[in-house]
């Protein structure tokens, strides 16, 4: 999109790309209204410890109350007392200034951020079958010319409309699109075959597909023996997933396993994507691993217009796990426990590599942890709000309240915000440069129409500030005072220069999977994005990553058996309803946002909770009626939906909403091992009628 400003309005307008295609959702078009809204922070807000309320601060008030607690709390508790947490909405060079802020300047280890809940399980099955995390490693627009797509707990009508523009094509191509999901969403209508399993039994139909692709004689031999590894135990395994078993336990018909499987193996171009309800599990990885051994045992990856993919969930959830503010990372995707990785990177910021910390704990342990004796005392947020997504938001929240210091930087008083000793109010998208990745692993540029408001800095400014305050010396990358048309009002020193950490960021990438040496913002504005890896200025980028090989050391990729296993908690007679989460049209994320536009509220502007009509008959509840939604962990409220795209035997309700409609209020927290992915698509829960009373907790 392109944006225009006239007597101080700010009008969104499309813009031929090759991604959309022009194409905006309502939040795109609506989304310069946050710019001027009444409800935008303007100055800096501490807590007052005799009345207990947030009152307006100077910035130098704001910034000595941050510092001087972190001071005190690190010299009390050491320096792993003291946590960051980011979000997947940071542009690179913040989610790059982000890590090293928490390594050098704060030399904690605790540091992660809310793409943990979004594309872990996913990243984490890439690494581990391709040795690259990329969420497509091919261009968008080879889902219109796939024979065959399969799309794997993802609901894009909603989630991502523009995307539908690739999915329509591909249909009026005499493509077949096949959608697994278990509610009768916008996109699993418009689907040649919708498969609803039991939420929970993903794995097991992926399963079930490749033993009858074995079975049919789909698999591609030549390709499984000359490009891959570790086959045979994947075969071993999956001969048990015979496809009447898959049926009986996911509800998914033998015959349309059947057709989907012959649909894939008989497709010249074929394309599997998952997306959060495939990964939203605790066995997250495990899913999104049996449908690229699925892939891979048909040959897709790496041949033009097929192979395996992954839909991203945020505005940069590629760029924003790339450089460094995961707990296990450092930029360009290297790992943090990797000598030669440490090395370069102390090199690049001018530190001994034995001072850099290890790695830490993913984003649900890091929240647990947060007050209790052996976790950290403080808290610094950028770009997120854990109060409403985070599993069993609850026990989250009382966390917060536990610290001593809990610092939030955002441009509106977020629910997390709301409980924070000090709020930094920050710019928004269309006040600062700097550049996002997509999930094709295409850099973009995002540029600035005009300074923030009087009294409002940067996120690079502000860890600059800190940075200044806690080691009496501002960051290694040039600083900048502004002048012209984008100086910002309230800068009393110099500001960080998103293009010269930008350029620190290409430094420290070097050499790494993720590598952006060769990408500069000149190159990105003469083009419509440059794909990494790209480690040469003169050099070309990668559009299609796996044509000749993988980036496994010999260049193979990975087959990895799994199996099956049941959902960590599971409906009993007190709790005899399965409980999924998701997103509606209308509203994005914690709804912090989109919750204020007013005609994303006017289309969404209330919770609900989505019943099948039989078992709202079954409860005695009416459409519209109130309902409590109660598990073990807590409850939340909202009127009853009833809908015959919903199971029966399942209950949903979107997360996009805090207080008592706050769906989190019971999700569970049970996490993946190895990605830390909490289990936000399935629990156990019942549903009472709004006047019944009694909560096991």
């Amino acid at each position: 999109m392109t944006l225009r400003e006239e007597d101080g309005n700010v009008s969104v307008l499309p813009r031929q790309f090759p991604t959309n295609r022009g194409g905006l959702c309502q939040k795109g078009w609506t989304s310069a209204e946050l710019l001027t809204h009444p409800d935008r922070l303007t100055t800096p807000l501490v807590r007052d410890p005799a009345s207990g309320e947030l009152r307006p601060a100077s910035w130098d008030a704001a910034l000595d109350r941050i510092a001087t607690g972190l001071r005190d709390i690190q010299q009390r508790h050491g320096r792993d007392a003291v946590a960051v947490f980011g979000g997947g909405g940071l542009t690179n060079e913040k989610a790059y200034a982000l890590g090293k802020f928490a390594r050098v300047t704060l030399g904690t280890r605790h540091i992660d951020y809310n793409g943990r809940f979004c594309m872990s399980s996913a990243a984490a099955a890439g690494m581990r079958a391709f040795g690259v995390d990329r969420g497509l490693p091919f261009p968008l627009s080879d889902l219109g010319q796939a024979d065959t797509l399969l799309l794997v707990g993802a609901n894009p009508a909603e989630t991502m409309p523009p995307l539908v523009r690739w999915l329509t094509e591909q249909r009026q191509r005499g493509g077949k699109l096949i959608v697994v999901d278990p509610r009768a969403t916008a996109t699993a209508r418009q689907a040649d075959l919708h498969l609803q399993p039991l939420p929970g039994t993903d794995l097991a139909v992926a399963n079930a597909l490749l033993h009858i692709a074995l079975t049919e004689g789909y698999v591609d031999g030549e390709y499984v023996t000359t490009r891959t590894t570790g086959f045979t135990d994947v075969r071993r395994t999956v001969a048990g997933w015979w496809p009447a078993r898959a049926e009986a336990l996911s509800g998914v018909p033998v015959a349309d396993l059947e057709a989907t499987a012959r649909a894939l193996g008989t497709a010249e171009r074929a394309i599997i994507l998952t997306a959060r309800g495939a990964e939203q599990h605790a066995k997250g990885v495990d899913t999104v691993t049996a449908f690229v051994n699925l892939a891979l045992a048909l040959g897709l990856p790496g041949r033009p217009g097929s192979g395996y993919g992954c839909l991203t969930g945020q505005g940069n959830g590629q760029g924003g796990r790339e450089h460094g503010q995961k707990a296990d990372q450092l930029p360009g995707y290297r790992k943090i426990d990797d000598p030669v990785a440490r090395a370069h990177v102390a090199q690049v910021w001018g530190v001994p590599a034995d001072e850099l910390p290890g790695p830490g704990v993913p984003a649900y342990q890091l929240l647990d942890s947060l007050g209790t004796a052996d976790g950290p005392r403080a808290l610094l947020v950028f770009g997120s709000n854990p109060v409403v997504s985070a599993p069993r938001a609850a026990r989250i929240e009382s966390r917060l309240r536990d610290l001593e210091l809990l610092v939030v930087a955002d441009f509106l008083l977020s629910e997390t915000a709301a409980l924070a000793d000090v709020v930094l109010p920050t710019a928004q998208w269309a006040e600062e440069d700097g550049t996002m990745t997509n999930l094709e692993g295409r850099v973009l540029r995002r540029r600035a129409l005009r300074p923030p408001p009087a009294g409002v800095r940067t996120d690079l400014t502000i860890l600059t500030n800190l940075s200044t305050l806690l080691k009496g010396r501002a960051p290694s990358y040039r600083l900048v005072h502004r002048k012209g048309p984008l100086l910002t009002p309230d800068a009393d020193g110099p500001e960080a220069d998103p293009q010269a950490v930008f350029a620190e960021l290409r430094r420290a990438s070097a050499g790494g999977i993720a590598d952006y040496a060769g990408i500069s913002w000149e190159r990105i504005d003469a083009a419509d994005g440059v794909f990494w890896p790209c480690p040469r200025d003169d050099g070309p980028d990668s559009p299609r990553l796996f044509a000749d090989g993988f980036a496994t050391p010999d260049g193979r990729a990975r087959f990895h058996p799994v199996e099956h296993r049941p959902a960590a908690e599971q409906v009993c007679a007190q709790y005899p309803l399965h409980f999924t989460t998701g997103r509606v049209l209308a509203q994005y994320q914690s709804g912090t946002q989109t919750r204020r536009v007013a005609a994303l509220r006017q289309a969404a502007p209330d919770a609900f909770v989505e019943l099948h009509p039989d078992l709202a008959d079954r409860l005695g509840v009416a459409d519209g009626e109130p309902v409590r939604v109660l598990s073990r962990r807590g409850e939340f409220q909202a009127p009853a939906r009833l809908s015959p795209a919903i199971r029966p035997d399942t209950v949903f309700a979107p997360f996009h909403w805090g207080g008592a409609a706050r769906a989190n209020s019971v999700t569970n927290d049970a996490v993946d091992p190895v990605s830390g992915m909490p289990e936000f698509k399935i629990c156990a829960v019942r549903v009472e009628r709004a006047e019944c009373s009694g909560v096991d907790r």
